[in-house]
C-alpha cells in the first residue's frame, strides 16, 4: 500500500511544504545564480527514471560554461565557482528537483538518477535499480554518497529497492538531513564529483 499510493502522496505534500518554507532561501540562489552564471541558473540534464524512462532533472547550476581555445568546456575543476561547490557542499544544488518531484519524475527517496549512456553498461542485478522512481536521496547516499565505488552504491541500490517501505524512507531522510548538516561524502577523492562509471570489469 505504501509503496502504490502512499509514497506519492507524501511525495507531494512534503515538497509542497519544502517549497513553501524555503521560498526566500530558493529565490536568493536563484538571483546569485543569475548574476554569477549570466543568466543561466538551472542546470538540465537527462536522465534515466523509472523503467529506464527518460526525463531531464533539474538543479541549480554550479559550474560556468567556460571553454578553451579549442571550443571545449573546461574540467569540471576549473568550471566550478566557490558558491557552486558551496551550493554541493550543502546539497542546496539539489533544491530543484522538488519540482521534478511534483511531476512525479522523481520521489523523495529513491536509488540517484544517473547518466543514460550508464543503461547499456549494467548487469542484469544493477538494472533493477530502475523498478523504483529515483529520487534526490537514498540508500548509498546515507551510506557514502560519492566516497563509494561504483559496486557499492548499485549494491545499496538494489537493496533499497528490496527493502523499500516507509520506515526505511523516514530512516534515510532524517540521516539524509544529518549528512547535509554534516556536509560529508559530496566528493569522491581527487574529484569535484562522481568518476564516471565505465561498466564492470
Amino acid at each position: 500500500m505504501y509503496k502504490l499510493f502512499f509514497k506519492r502522496f507524501l511525495d507531494i505534500f512534503v515538497s509542497l511544504v519544502c517549497l513553501t518554507l524555503f521560498a526566500p532561501l530558493f529565490l536568493l540562489i536563484l538571483i546569485v545564480l543569475l548574476i554569477l552564471n549570466n543568466g543561466k541558473p538551472f542546470f538540465f540534464q537527462a536522465r534515466p527514471g523509472k523503467n529506464g524512462k527518460i526525463f531531464h532533472v533539474i538543479k541549480f547550476k554550479t559550474m560556468t560554461d567556460k571553454k578553451d581555445a579549442q571550443g571545449d568546456l573546461l574540467p569540471d575543476a576549473a568550471r566550478l565557482t566557490p558558491f557552486g561547490q558551496w551550493l554541493r557542499k550543502t546539497s542546496l544544488d539539489e533544491m530543484p528537483q522538488v519540482l521534478n518531484i511534483l511531476k512525479g519524475d522523481m520521489s523523495i527517496v529513491g536509488p540517484r538518477p544517473l547518466l543514460p549512456e550508464y543503461l547499456p553498461l549494467y548487469n542484469d542485478f544493477q538494472k533493477r535499480r530502475h523498478e523504483v522512481k529515483p529520487g534526490t536521496t537514498g540508500w548509498a547516499q546515507v551510506n557514502g554518497r560519492n566516497s563509494i565505488s561504483w559496486e557499492q552504491k548499485f549494491e545499496h541500490d538494489v537493496w533499497y529497492v528490496d527493502h523499500l517501505s516507509f520506515w526505511l524512507d523516514f530512516k534515510i531522510f532524517c540521516l539524509s538531513i544529518v549528512k547535509i548538516v554534516q556536509a560529508k561524502d559530496t566528493n569522491q577523492q581527487n574529484h569535484v564529483t562522481m568518476s564516471k562509471f565505465t561498466g564492470n570489469e
